[in-house]
This record gives C-alpha cells, sequence and structure tokens, in this order.
C-alpha cells in the first residue's frame, strides 16, 4: 500500500510519495508535474479537473470553479471581501455555510466536494502512475488556517477515498524538504502562494523539526496580485469602451487567465504584452466587438500591488520577534510557493533582512535566500517525506509543529480567557480552574474560541457544550470547573469540563467544525464508492470529448491554412473525419468518439508523411 503527500493547493496542487528512500513528485496523466486547482462541471454531466478543466474555463464561466482552497471551512460573512470579480456564483445555506452554484448540474456543491474532486484526480493520477492501491495520504494546509479549515481539509480528503494520517502546515512540509540533510540549522521559512501567506521558523537538529514560531496571513496570495492587476486592467478598458466588463463573464474569464501570465511574464521580463482581440464580441450597447491591447511594465506592476508587498513584512517581523531571535540567528530563508518568483516579494526580503543585520556583519556572509528545490513542488515533498516516516519508510524525524492561533473559553463580560497560546508545540495539553457566577448555577455554558483578540465578538467560536446537573454551593462558595484543552498534531481540539467536587463531566471534539456534518460527509463518501466506476468512466469519456474537441477545431484550423498545398481528396477526408467527432459528440459514447478520434489522427499522420516526402 503506497502513501502520498498532497499539497492542496489554491492555485495548483502537487502530489508526491517516496521511492526507495527518496522523495519525488508524480506527473498526472497529462504528463505535468502540477496540476491547475481547477473543477469543472460541463452541460452533459462531466466533471473535469486541471488542465481540462482551465482550458474550457472561458466559455463555461459560470460552471468552472478555483480558488476554491480560499473558501473552505469558512462561512459567507467571512468571505464577502473576495467575492468581487468572481465569474461563478457563491451562496449561502440556512446556517450561513459557503455553497458554490452549479448551473449545469442544477445543484449547490460546498468547497470540501470541489476540494475532493480535486484529491481525487491527484490520488488517480498516483495510482495509474504507481500502479499500485493508494488509500492514505499525508495533506498540506496553510499553517495559519484555523480549527474550521484544518477540519474541512480532513472531510475533504474522506470525501475523496482517503485516510488521512496527518495534516501539517505548508511551511512545516517545505522545511522537511529543504532540511533533510541539515543539521544544526535556524530556518525562515517564507511561504507566498496562491491564496495564503505564512511565515514560519524552524530549528532543525539531529532529525528533529521544531517550530518555533508560525504567523502570516490567510487572506495574502498570489490571486490577490492578480485580482488587482485586473481591477487596473478593467478599470482601464471600462473607461475606453464605456462598458462594464463584469456583465460579460467570458470576457472576465479571459482577462483573467491574461493577468495571471502577465504576472508570470514580469518575473523574468521587464514588460509584456496583453492582447485580448475581440474580448467582448457582441457588446450590449450594440456596437463593434471591443479589444484590449495594452503593455505593462514590471513597474507599474509593483505599483498596483505595492500595497499587497508591504504585508508580507510584517508577519517575518513577527515571527522573529515570537521566535525571540534576530534576523542574525537565521541559517537559511527559504522560499516557497511560486508567487516568491515575483521579483519585489525578493527584494522586500533581501531589504527586511539586510535592513537589520549588525554592520559588522558581512552580508555576503550571511543568510542568503535558498532556492534549492522547486518552490512549487518544496510542501509535497515535505508532505511525501512526513507520509514516508509514518509509513516506516524512512528513518524516524520528529516533527514538532505549534498551533497557529490561541484557543480559549468566553467568561464573564465576553471575554475569552485563553488556554492555550499562539505558537504552542502540538500536540498539548493545557487546564485552567473556573468559577460558577452563582451558588445556586445548575448548568455551565462553554463557549470554545479560537482567536488572539480579547472580546468574544472578535474571535471565532469554534464550539459549544454544556456541563449540567452542578449541585448548589453554599451562599459563599462556588462550583469549581476545570476546563482541560487537549489538541493533537493536526490541530483538532478536544475540550473537557470538570466539576471539582463530583468529578462530574463533559467533552466536546472540536472536528466538526467544517459546513458539513458527519452524516454529509458519509453520504459523500458513500456515493463516491458507488459511482466509483461510474464516475471513472465519465472522466474518460470527458477527457477524451475535450481532447478530440480541441484536436478537431485545431486541425480544422490548420488544414484550412494548408488547403492551397494539399490535393482535395486528403482534404475532404480530413473534414469529414472532423465532421464524425462532432456527430459523435453528442452521443457520450467513449468506443465511438474513440474510434473517430482515432480516424482523424491517422488520417492527419498520413498527409504529414506526404507534406514531408513532397518537401
Amino acid at each position: 500500500m503506497t502513501y502520498i503527500g498532497i499539497d492542496l493547493g489554491t492555485t495548483n496542487s502537487v502530489v508526491a510519495t517516496i521511492k526507495d528512500g527518496i522523495p519525488y513528485v508524480i506527473p498526472n496523466s497529462e504528463g505535468s508535474r502540477t496540476t491547475p486547482s481547477i473543477v469543472a462541471y460541463t452541460k452533459n454531466q462531466k466533471i473535469l479537473v486541471g488542465k481540462l478543466a482551465k482550458r474550457q474555463s472561458v466559455i463555461n464561466p459560470k460552471n468552472t470553479f478555483f480558488s476554491i482552497k480560499r473558501f473552505i471551512g469558512l462561512r459567507k460573512n467571512e468571505i464577502d471581501t473576495q467575492l468581487k470579480k468572481l465569474p461563478y456564483d457563491i451562496i449561502e445555506d440556512s446556517n450561513n455555510n459557503i455553497k458554490i452554484k452549479c448551473p449545469a448540474f442544477n445543484t449547490v456543491f460546498s468547497p470540501e466536494e470541489i476540494s475532493a474532486q480535486i484529491i481525487r484526480k491527484l490520488t488517480d493520477d498516483a495510482k495509474l502512475h504507481l500502479n499500485e492501491e493508494v488509500t492514505k495520504a499525508v495533506i498540506t494546509i496553510p499553517a495559519y488556517f484555523n480549527a474550521s479549515q484544518r477540519q474541512a481539509t480532513i472531510d475533504a480528503g474522506k470525501i475523496a477515498g482517503l485516510e488521512i494520517l496527518r495534516i501539517i502546515n505548508e511551511p512545516t512540509a517545505a522545511s522537511l524538504a529543504y532540511g533533510l540533510d541539515k543539521k544544526n540549522k535556524t530556518i525562515l521559512v517564507f511561504d507566498l502562494g496562491g491564496g495564503t501567506f505564512d511565515v514560519s521558523i524552524l530549528d532543525v537538529s539531529d532529525n528533529v523539526f521544531e517550530v518555533l514560531a508560525t504567523t502570516g496571513d490567510v487572506n495574502l496570495g498570489g490571486d490577490d496580485f492578480d485580482k488587482n492587476l485586473i481591477s487596473w486592467l478593467i478599470d482601464i478598458f471600462n473607461k475606453k469602451e464605456n462598458l462594464n466588463i463584469l456583465d460579460y463573464p467570458k470576457s472576465l474569464q479571459r482577462l483573467t487567465e491574461a493577468a495571471e501570465q502577465a504576472k508570470i511574464q514580469l518575473s523574468t521580463h521587464e514588460e509584456t504584452e496583453i492582447s485580448l482581440p475581440f474580448l467582448i464580441t457582441k457588446p450590449k450597447d450594440g456596437g463593434e466587438p471591443r479589444h484590449l491591447n495594452l503593455t505593462v511594465t514590471r513597474k507599474i506592476f509593483e505599483k498596483i500591488n505595492n500595497d499587497l508587498i508591504n504585508r508580507c513584512k510584517k508577519p517575518v517581523e513577527q515571527a522573529l520577534l515570537d521566535a525571540k531571535l534576530d534576523v542574525s540567528d537565521l541559517d537559511d530563508v527559504v522560499l516557497v510557493g511560486g508567487s516568491t518568483r515575483i521579483p519585489a516579494i525578493k527584494e522586500l526580503i533581501r531589504s527586511i533582512i539586510f535592513e537589520k543585520l549588525d554592520e559588522s556583519i558581512n552580508p555576503d556572509e550571511s543568510v542568503w535566500l535558498n532556492n534549492s528545490i522547486n518552490p512549487d513542488e518544496a510542501v509535497a515533498i515535505g508532505a511525501a517525506l512526513q507520509a514516508g516516516i509514518l509509513a516506516g519508510d524512512l528513518k524516524q524525524m520528529l516533527l514538532l509543529d505549534v498551533t497557529p492561533l490561541s484557543l480559549g473559553v468566553e467568561t464573564i463580560g465576553e471575554v475569552m480567557t485563553k488556554i492555550i497560546n499562539r505558537n504552542t508545540t502540538v500536540p498539548a495539553s493545557r487546564f485552567k480552574t473556573f468559577i460558577t457566577s452563582s451558588h445556586l448555577q445548575r448548568s455551565v455554558e462553554i463557549n470554545v474560541l479560537q482567536g488572539e483578540r480579547e472580546f468574544v465578538k472578535d474571535n471565532q467560536l469554534i464550539g459549544s457544550f454544556y456541563l449540567n446537573d452542578i449541585p448548589t454551593q453554599t451562599e459563599d462558595s462556588r462550583a469549581q470547573i476545570d476546563i482541560t484543552f487537549d489538541i493533537n498534531e493536526n490541530g483538532i481540539l478536544e475540550v473537557k469540563a470538570q466539576e471539582k467536587k463530583t468529578k462530574r463531566h463533559t467533552a466536546i471534539l472540536i472536528e466538526n467544525t467544517s459546513t458539513l456534518d458527519d452524516t454529509m460527509i458519509q453520504s459523500m463518501v458513500n456515493d463516491a464508492e458507488k459511482y466509483a466506476e461510474q464516475d471513472k468512466e465519465k472522466r474518460k469519456l470527458a477527457e477524451l470529448s475535450t481532447q478530440a474537441t480541441v484536436y478537431a477545431d485545431d486541425m480544422e484550423k490548420e488544414i484550412e491554412l494548408l488547403k492551397p498545398t494539399i490535393n482535395r481528396y486528403d482534404f475532404l477526408q480530413i473534414k469529414k473525419a472532423i465532421q464524425q467527432i462532432r456527430n459523435d459528440l453528442p452521443s457520450n459514447n467513449f468506443k465511438t468518439l474513440k474510434s473517430s478520434y482515432d480516424e482523424l489522427i491517422r488520417l492527419i499522420n498520413l498527409l504529414k508523411i506526404k507534406l514531408k516526402k513532397k518537401n
């Protein structure tokens, strides 16, 4: 039985495993080492994941879902500021839980369900590549995920049919990848991914990886840089054309993809061109089609995103403060996440490090940026290493992670009293003794909170339970209640309350903090098992349909260009084969469509041979 490590990313996801003691990234069925974290549902009741979903996103924006990680485990009132400019619709149910509308299936999905499709794709690709059954995994999460988001990620893994051995923080996983052969190192992990930003400081010594501090911003990532660029482009386009591009979902999706590509290109080039002919083909004002052609420079991009760049500075300083370290104590700054390729981000890190170094320290001999492992793959490799440790395939290493946020209870005056402070090494157990407010009090409501603020309203309520049948006390005494917090290595919390005199007690396991209850999760798991073979066949058909459609469209354009140089018979045969594919697509018959697709490939290959001989 093979164990895998999964980096479930906001923009891209990666899966890795251990072979002969060495971690390596498993390529997906398309041959790529990263899989876009995108899921699409088509009008033909097909589900596409990854590259195929991304490829059709422009023509199916309302049913193509991306950046889902930013919503997992949260409620709608917690993410309203992020809802602007999304081509798909997010609603809420009666409990304020996030639901994502899917017009193609005439239903709604939870973020966990959509995330499970991505995990299932990664797992299926691993099974195919390894030719082995895969049922267990380690999944990574941003260090600053709260209890609800952590449990929601575990739920997504369960829905995908996996046993989740452990979830570990992304910076911690990255440190495993970078620090496997290092000893006596203090490492700062700067993890700027697609949707979240984490900073962790770890001490690596004799196979012990101890997290000294972790902090970050769960609402900061590469997607936000894209959104700022998109807003800038929209503003320019709308003013020039006197239109609102937000009224055109397909056009907005094209613009979103162009902005992402521009950001990537500006990491290696000083400027890039954004050219989108026929961005709006049929304007609602009845006018001519609208186009967008614009040059974007690196300076413009950095100016647009100046606030985001500066927001990366405070968590670094806070992590050093929490760890009680100076920059001169660091041996490495490890860059994780594709967004660390942005030149302005690297420059920011350099400025933080060198501005704080003592003048007597030579910067050339001090800390420098570590790029020894692909920043897109480091987290998945670390997850695979942790899976290998749990499987017994690697020598034992001790991983000491921390809880990212403080945990406590509500006390009189709507105050949060902390019981476990943030950056406490997990697993951990802490308790405090409280007294009832009245000698006649027979019941205590215990509200469990997570956060750093002083008052209840400013923190997140993650659980609530009662301790009943407390014996009445004398008028001058109060009942004493011991409240114990036990948090495991996954960040899952158990809270116990016990009345000291009678030993009467009760407890709550804070694990069902995602938007799905146990019944819903089990139903989804059962459905996944029940329809596993059917879904597999549907996926094969969906992938074939997309490949055949794209190939037919490309070949039609190509032979039109070649028409003057090829004989009429070959031209008509290929046109006929293309039309046959289009005739077979609605039938949803895999065998028939595969036959017509193979025939077109055969004819094209024959034509290429003829043209090669002719030349």
